[in-house]
């Protein structure tokens, strides 16, 4: 989910010489055999461990990933925060390599390695040269299996993880986001920040990470991918060789959260400006009708022509910063408009807004939906030319449906939303409850106002 800013760490990564026991046979899984995903191959594991291949040929690097289906939304309120703290000491040591082995081991390549979590799954990954896409596997691998969590490492990580926390904390985007995602899910999963609970930060031990990582790294939950100049099959074969002994398990399911919406505030002392982000339900991924409030957003406020932009920044001069997203995930999904605006700016702010999204409700015209739909298919394109981020999308695709989308699917998608799509989309949208996150420096009456406004519609 996008409201859930992924917490990213950079390290390096190690094989294990330790024999496995055992060897699981990899299948590989029907593909449609349509031309736009030809240059994707998928394949599932007999542990259920699925592999996806994206050659890109015109590449000399290749970018390797592991993908496990576990975050913050899979965590009770006391592990708030546990899939953050097993990343952080993913690369501290496995069974038979310290700390500073894997990293030695990984630069030697002259690789790049990081990884980050979010609400709905854990990703490590390594960048180097093509040839050496195997070794990654094989390091990657690893580290998610064998990671040992060495006491003396977890302390020192601890107080990396507490700053991290008090930064986080610190930041107003950032609060105002875990507001918003409470005003949203309240007691649901979905609610907690990827970062998690100070006092879980302080508490977790060396059992704690063992015994989260043995219930949710299993093979149902993980997705391990290339993307760049490799050859796909032996690539599924080094796949095999280094994740197919893990066990099955089950899949990490979530329940759907019920949607709730409303208003708070925080003021933050030392912050000049008030930061703003409110938003809406909108349809799941596996629900057609995301396609809509995708292009919804891109209408609604993508580019300085946009009506959000538009008028908010450029006629009006409102606001400093300005975005508009449309975060659809597995369980849920969020209409999303974030602000950094002046103070006495609020008000005014909070009534064009609204107005502007009770227009879009009413008509659509022409020109923003040609707008919208080839920004969309200009900046998939240019996402599509990114390794890890056409990785990335097909490794969600493959844990939340089950199946990689092609370009060529996508692209039909949006082109058949039509103006009464979008209509629709925001018209149903409005009929929710608006979740109103504000935090920085507050002017007195703006949250009471807000409310007011809220309770009048």
């Amino acid at each position: 989910m996008g409201a859930a800013k992924p917490e990213y760490r950079c390290f390096g990564g190690r094989a294990s010489a330790r024999k496995r026991r055992g060897r699981a046979t990899a299948t590989m899984a029907a593909m449609k055999s349509e031309p736009a995903n030809a240059d994707t191959l998928v394949a599932t594991l007999g542990n259920g461990v699925r592999v996806v291949a994206l050659p890109m040929p015109q590449l000399e690097t290749a970018s390797v990933s592991v993908f496990v289906r576990t975050g913050s939304a899979h965590e009770s309120r006391r592990q708030s925060g546990i899939s953050h703290f097993v990343e952080h000491m993913a690369f501290k040591g496995t069974h038979e390599r310290s700390c500073q082995q894997i990293n030695l081991d990984a630069e030697r390549l002259g690789a790049d390695v990081n990884a980050h979590t979010d609400k709905d799954h854990t990703a490590y990954h390594m960048r180097g040269l093509a040839k050496d896409a195997g070794r990654f596997v094989e390091m990657l691998g690893d580290i998610v299996q064998n990671s040992s969590f060495p006491e003396s490492e977890l302390e020192r990580e601890r107080q990396v993880l507490l700053q991290e926390y008090i930064e986080d904390d610190e930041e107003p985007i950032s609060t105002a986001f875990k507001l918003f995602d409470k005003l949203c899910y309240g007691s649901h999963p979905m609610a907690q920040p990827v970062m998690g609970l100070r006092g879980n930060i302080a508490r977790f031990g060396r059992d704690d990470l063992v015994d989260y990582v043995r219930s949710q790294y299993s093979g149902a939950n993980i997705v391990v991918g290339v993307a760049g100049k490799v050859d796909a099959d032996a690539f599924v074969r080094d796949a095999e060789s280094a994740l197919g002994a893990l066990r099955s398990g089950s899949v990490n399911g979530v329940e759907p959260p019920a949607y709730i919406g409303g208003t708070a505030a925080k003021a933050l002392s030392g912050s000049g400006q008030t930061h703003v982000v409110l938003g809406l339900p909108i349809p799941t991924l596996a629900d057609d009708a995301h396609h809509a409030s995708v292009v919804a957003a891109a209408l609604f406020g993508e580019g300085m022509s946009s009506p959000l932009m538009d008028e908010i920044r450029e006629r009006r001069g409102l606001a400093y910063y300005l975005s508009c997203s449309a975060d659809v995930g597995e369980i849920a999904g969020q209409f999303v408009i974030e602000a950094s605006t002046a103070p006495e700016h609020v008000d005014e702010f909070m009534l064009e807004v609204e107005r502007l999204l009770a227009a879009q409700a009413g008509a659509v015209r022409p020109v923003d939906l040609e707008r919208a739909r080839n920004q969309i298919v200009v900046r998939r394109l240019r996402a599509a030319e990114r390794p890890s981020r056409r990785l990335e999308d097909a490794a969600l695709d493959l844990l939340a449906l089950g199946r990689v989308r092609s370009r060529a699917e996508l692209a039909e998608r949006i082109e058949a939303v039509d103006a009464d799509d979008v209509r629709t989309a925001f018209a149903r949208m409005l009929q929710a409850r608006k979740a109103l996150a504000i935090t920085g420096k507050l002017k007195k009456g703006v949250v009471e106002r807000a409310r007011e406004r809220a309770a009048a519609r």
